[in-house]
């Protein structure tokens, strides 16, 4: 085969699609920019908006599926939830501040903690999800998983204050529910009982009552699975059915310890 007749095979087979694979870069530096305006205490707010706003433009050209019209306007949307999204994140830092003994400070809560990261770009990109642009929504969260190791799909519903401790390896799916005071701990999965595109509008994942905590390791999944208020999950449990309030949920698979004979 020529390469000529290569070139037009591959161009036959991309022929299906529109993408344009620059747009993951573009999201990329506009989510190292929100995180930079947000929280850097020496960014210059008006300019840096300003950017952000041109960033976004040009995203949305190719992420939004609306009249175009609409697509720009939603910048003022999005840039009206910041300071929300933004209070939201300061009582997060300060419950990881609280809650982990290793915390030494809140900027090093907001600099060093791959959890905090995660659930910042969570908050922004539910606020792009809740416009209904899915892809911007959808990349800004790939973005987050490819930096911390954690999964946390932009549709989910996480109140504040909210704790991630370590961070890597969690997972948390579009309709979960999680409420005030929840601490989840690495491994994490929240995720479906089963899955089939006609189960895309129902609800697929679990809710998390407040005061929970959430040790490594542990799956729950389905979307009629509740796990009630102030209750514990151990580590490596798995569970497919409701706990009710202050519960305590154990993995009883037992480890066993021989002290070894020497001859």
């Amino acid at each position: 085969m020529t390469k000529d007749l290569v070139i037009q095979n591959i161009a036959a087979l991309k022929s299906h699609t529109s993408i344009n694979y620059g747009i993951k870069t573009k999201i990329e530096k506009f989510t190292e920019k929100l995180f930079y305006t947000l929280f850097d205490s020496n960014a210059p707010l008006a300019e840096s908006i300003d950017e952000l706003e041109v960033l976004f433009k040009e995203i949305s050209k190719v992420a939004c599926q609306k009249p175009q019209d609409r697509c720009e306007s939603m910048w003022d949307s999005f840039l009206h939830k910041l300071p929300t999204v933004l209070e939201k994140l300061n009582q997060d830092a300060e419950y990881i501040l609280e809650n982990d003994p290793a915390s030494n400070s809140i900027e090093e809560v907001y600099l060093a903690y791959p959890g905090f990261y995660a659930i910042a770009i969570y908050r922004l990109s539910h606020e792009l999800y809740n416009l209904d642009l899915m892809l911007f929504s959808r990349l800004m969260s790939e973005y987050a998983h490819k930096t911390t190791g954690t999964d946390i799909n932009a549709g989910a519903q996480i109140d504040s204050p909210f704790f991630i401790d370590h961070a890597t390896g969690i997972v948390i799916g579009e309709t979960t529910v999680i409420e005030k005071n929840v601490k989840i701990y690495q491994g994490v999965t929240l995720g479906a009982l089963s899955v089939s595109k006609n189960m895309k509008n129902a609800k697929r994942h679990p809710t998390v009552e407040k005061n929970v905590c959430i040790y490594a390791n542990a799956t729950i999944l389905g979307g009629e699975t509740i796990i009630g208020k102030d209750s514990i999950v151990g580590g490596n449990a798995w569970v497919t059915k409701s706990v009710p309030p202050k519960s305590i949920v154990m993995n009883t698979t037992t480890t066993e310890v021989k002290v070894k004979e020497i001859k």
